[in-house]
């Protein structure tokens, strides 16, 4: 049987897979900074009480499916995790003197509710990163001329 969560006069599960990028689709997620990420995303989901359940770091952008109490809009906890983790990357890696973190993320996200299809979410979350060497192998592979 499916484990719900609860709170005071609600049982719940909800789980929405999330991508959002760097400004520009920089590739700028790797190394040192890749690690700390991670370890922000979820401190920050905690902090909203809610948790990533499952989520990839690709240099250019974030996978992840992330569970969202009801009392929280999806909207709220990106936000809050996009401009806190902006702000903490800011202080670890960018300028001392200036905090804000404004020009790390780029505006927006995608968003898609996850239902009786969670594994197949989860396992496309895990599995972007060898679709994209095996697309990008094609690419490479139309492009040389014959």
């Amino acid at each position: 049987m499916k484990e719900y969560q609860s709170l005071s006069h609600t049982r719940w599960d909800c789980k929405y897979h999330v991508v959002f990028i760097p400004k520009r689709r920089k590739k700028l997620i790797f190394g040192k900074l890749r690690k700390h990420i991670g370890e922000v995303l979820h401190d920050l989901a905690n902090q909203k009480d809610s948790k990533i359940l499952e989520g990839h770091l690709m240099q250019d952008h974030i996978h992840m499916c992330i569970s969202i109490p009801p009392k929280y809009s999806v909207s709220h906890v990106v936000g809050f995790i996009k401009g806190k983790s902006a702000i903490a990357i800011a202080r670890q890696f960018g300028r001392r003197r200036n905090f804000t973190g404004e020009s790390f993320w780029a505006r927006g996200y995608f968003v898609s509710t996850v239902g009786l299809d969670e594994e197949m979410v989860r396992a496309y979350i895990r599995e972007q990163e060898k679709e994209d060497e095996r697309y990008d192998h094609l690419k490479l592979d139309l492009d040389m001329p014959l």
